[in-house]
């Protein structure tokens, strides 16, 4: 896939947007020298970019996110340089933003100028197997309160449905079906289907535009 400069990643909670975020922003740092992450998940304070802080610093990625992510103070505030995101167009930065509608309302501070820049992609990650995105219907609902709240309309899907360590190639192939029917029903198209890199090498052509995944230490 060809990541434009923005790539904000939606996604209800469990959808394990957080983990794809990193890996994306470890991807572009591949192809980049300029390379953010910006954590706008005010909603879940618990999976958070920040648990990869260690590895963004020996990368040379920079990390945007709440000076209070990863502390006992639950307060629901933005990082304070989120404007960067959009000032500093040599930039490409991965936004992770919260899993629900209420979450995506961050966006406001910077969606205008996102929007007029127009070089972004707004992608909802889905996962078949988390307990309130089974279906399609019920999909599409959070992909509805997120568009809503967020005032962008999604871009693409990424597949990302698993079951953790459990997940199997089979499982993988099984969420094949569903995820084209999201795509067919929202009328975008699917960017991506990630698998652990585990399983990565199990798969030879069989599913399109697969794209490897690396688990953050603290989500293991």
């Amino acid at each position: 896939m060809d990541f434009k400069r923005i790539t904000l990643l939606c996604g209800h909670y469990g959808s394990g947007k957080t983990n794809v975020a990193v890996n994306i922003a470890f991807h572009l740092k591949k192809q980049y020298n300029n390379v953010c992450i910006a954590d706008l998940d005010i909603v879940n304070p618990y999976f958070r970019a920040k648990d990869s802080l260690e590895e963004f610093e020996k990368n040379g990625i920079r990390l945007i996110c709440s000076e209070y992510a990863n502390s006992n103070v639950d307060i629901p505030a933005l990082p304070q340089d989120i404007y960067t995101i959009t000032a500093d167009k040599t930039m490409h930065c991965v936004l992770d933003i919260g899993g629900d509608d209420r979450g995506a309302l961050a966006l406001g501070r910077i969606r205008d100028e996102i929007l007029s820049e127009n070089d972004y992609e707004m992608l909802m990650v889905i996962n078949r197997y988390r307990p309130l995105t089974p279906d399609v219907a019920s999909t599409l609902e959070v992909m509805k309160e997120i568009e809503a709240a967020a005032k962008i309309k999604f871009t693409g899907l990424v597949n990302n449905s698993n079951l953790g360590e459990l997940t199997t190639k089979k499982d993988v192939l099984s969420s094949l079906a569903y995820a084209d029917e999201v795509s067919k029903a929202a009328n975008i198209p699917v960017v991506m289907t990630t698998v652990s890199e585990e399983l990565f090498n199990q798969f030879d052509g069989e599913v399109e535009d697969l794209f490897p995944l690396t688990l953050q230490s603290k989500l293991i």
